[in-house]
């Protein structure tokens, strides 16, 4: 039976007669292969409508389409264990297990979570969002299984850019140590690894699984263990025999039995080869091939461009919308602010070199690394590569920039503080997605960074209330002889023009931006940092209050500090950061150390992790909006009496 091919995502939900009876899983188990080949047509079909609903990761998931189908075929989930690496290519996992019609809320507000999580389903074992966890979290579950003496068969799937981080390699090496009954299945679709799969590959993948060559295998070692030498040379000559066809050896030399190549896409020979290896003891590594976007032609010829979409408009919502006023100019998003300072510095400075990991497109470095690749360096997802490359670039006078989200340089946490900040040496990290970032929740949200950078010594920390600013600060943080971060909020600022100059900003100079009447009472200072600029404005003129633009966290600007405190009855500190350890923080630490009593008030992100929906909707949620700032200072001017 061929696979059903796609040209269009469907604008209305599809016919989906077999998929509309699963309610869970187990169902798939009995069902003979034709069955099994109609169910991932219409799971291919319901996964088009869906993301066109809702918007979401894309091209991941139509790639593992007959993969999710032949993992709950063969093993008995919830009770054997999957984990998703990421969570991009988990969406056919959640419409197989009970969560279909739920599908189109993912990522909206209120609705599904865009990656696996354990409080959503008993079939998510594990929660994701950042690459390359899955085999350690997979280790762990089935080493506990053989503490416990449970019988339970657990299996981790990871893309091919995820095995490019060190976290994934170290697992590996402790699963091999350790002789655990584990299964990863590596979904390369990138080529990065293999060539294509071929018959003869496909031929051996069968017989390599099969359980008459695993038991001659081991009865072979055992027979070969008695004679000198033997069983070196039998060793050699099979890693030599499967080193012509498939990438064996380096996985095998780590304590594994290599799989594979395998084809992704073929669905009974996915579920035979799995269900031999659901049977073998030891670690099993398992290589498939996919093709991205697979059904989806559009999205087979463009992977990256389909890598994630956002929701269709419903038919004839566009002729029924009222006629749009004239177009004002774009805002520009602060990304591409960067991308083009980027260019712009390299011309100005052949020193300038950037790096990203794995976020090109993400961080906006794309003409970057066409006008300068001999000074672009993508490091894949290896954040902590990323940031100790940079120091080593710096000790050899090079100017090395970061282009990292703020969620994502967590991981490189270790390698700021000892490899770039002890050493005290000239890295610049240019810190997108600060603060809430939307759709993709917690694990991507950038709420921390203010409290984990600010007490590294020796770090500035500037953050831009507008994209002038942003451009003018990236040239600050640029120039300064010594460890600084940047960081900026994903999607647009409020529209102000970008200078054609490099201009730096001053560091630890705050802008007075408005001042409270003579004759108010009480006297509110506003101390903004950063995105929440703007309601502060709004707030600003509601009240009468003074407002400052902070600038710069780290370091901070005393005098404006000790001013405002001096001269108002209360100063309301802002931020979209968490507010334990950050730039409100730092203000009540100033003002402590120079022992002026103030009334502060701090307003940032709460002590729980955010969920998912737009970055409007969660800053409503957490009362950082306009309306949500002044209703704060409202309850504690009327608690002060």
């Amino acid at each position: 039976m061929s696979m059903k091919l796609f040209d269009e995502i469907p604008r209305e939900r599809p016919a989906t007669p077999l998929l509309d009876t699963l309610d869970h899983p187990a169902a798939l188990r009995a069902m003979s292969p034709e069955r099994l080949a109609r169910l991932a047509d219409e799971l291919r079909a319901y996964l088009l409508y869906s993301v066109g609903v809702s918007g979401g990761h894309f091209g991941a998931g139509l790639g593992v389409v007959e993969l999710s189908v032949a993992l709950h075929h063969v093993f008995h989930t919830p009770d054997d264990r999957l984990v998703w690496d990421v969570g991009h290519q988990a969406y056919p996992h959640k419409i197989l297990t009970g969560r279909r019609e739920a599908m189109t809320s993912i990522r909206q507000h209120g609705g599904l979570a865009a990656f696996p999580r354990r409080a959503e389903s008993g079939y998510d074992t594990f929660g994701v969002g950042h690459s390359s966890t899955s085999i350690s979290a997979a280790l762990g579950m089935a080493l506990a299984a053989r503490t416990q003496g449970a019988e339970r068969k657990v299996c981790a799937i990871l893309g091919d850019g995820a095995l490019t981080a060190g976290m994934a390699f170290e697992a590996l090496a402790h699963a091999g140590h350790v002789n655990a009954n584990l299964l990863v299945i590596l979904n390369d679709n990138e080529m990065s690894i293999s060539e294509n799969v071929g018959g003869m590959a496909s031929y051996l993948a069968r017989v390599l699984s099969s359980a008459p060559y695993r038991k001659m295998r081991e009865e072979s070692k055992k027979v070969l263990s008695h004679l000198p030498g033997a069983l070196q040379f039998a060793r050699r000559t099979e890693e030599h025999m499967k080193g012509m066809v498939s990438p064996a050896t380096l996985f095998e030399e780590m304590g594994f039995t290599y799989t594979g190549p395998v084809d992704g896409h073929d669905l009974d020979g996915l579920t035979r080869i799995l269900d031999a290896l659901s049977q073998a003891d030891g670690p099993q590594f398992l290589h498939i091939k996919t093709c991205k976007g697979k059904g989806f032609l559009p999205a087979e010829a463009d992977p990256i461009g389909y890598h994630a979409i956002t929701k269709l408009e419903k038919p004839g919502a566009a002729a029924q919308a009222a006629k749009p006023e004239p177009a004002a100019a774009p805002k520009r998003k602060y990304c591409a602010v960067f991308g083009d300072w980027l260019c712009d510095m390299a011309a100005a400075d052949p020193r300038l070199i950037g790096i990203t990991p794995a976020m090109r497109e993400g961080s906006d470095l794309v003409r970057f690394s066409k006008e300068y690749p001999e000074r672009y360096f993508d490091v894949a997802i290896a954040e902590q590569h990323a940031v100790t490359l940079a120091a080593g670039m710096a000790c050899e006078a090079a100017k090395p920039v970061v282009a990292i989200y703020s969620t994502f340089l967590q991981r490189g946490y270790d390698q700021l503080i000892h490899d770039v900040a002890v050493q005290a040496l000239d890295v610049t990290f240019a810190i997108d997605r600060a603060g809430l970032v939307g759709e993709d929740g917690p694990t991507h949200h950038g709420s921390m960074d203010l409290s984990y950078l600010r007490c590294v010594p020796g770090m500035v920390i500037l953050a831009p209330a507008d994209e002038a600013e942003c451009h003018a600060m990236l040239s600050a943080g640029y120039h300064h002889p010594g460890p600084a971060a940047v960081r900026y909020p994903r999607g647009t600022g409020p529209g102000v023009a970008v200078p054609d100059d490099l201009t730096p900003a001053a560091i630890g100079q705050a802008e007075p931006r408005r001042q409270a009447g003579h004759g108010t009472t009480p006297r509110i200072a506003l101390l903004a940092f950063g995105s929440l600029n703007t309601p502060a404005a709004t707030v600003a003129e509601t009240l009468d209050a003074t407002h400052l633009n902070m600038r710069s966290v780290k370091p901070l600007d005393r005098d404006a500090v000790c001013q405002a405190a001096a001269d108002h009855d209360l100063v309301v500190t802002l931020e979209e950061n968490v507010i334990a350890g950050g730039a409100g923080s730092a203000v009540s630490e100033l003002l402590a150390a120079e022992r002026i009593a103030a009334d502060v008030l701090h307003l940032g992100l709460p002590d729980a992790f955010v969920e998912h929906g737009t970055p409007a909707e969660l800053r409503t949620d957490c009362g950082l909006d306009a309306d949500g700032i002044e209703r704060a200072i409202r309850r504690r001017l009327a608690a002060r009496g």
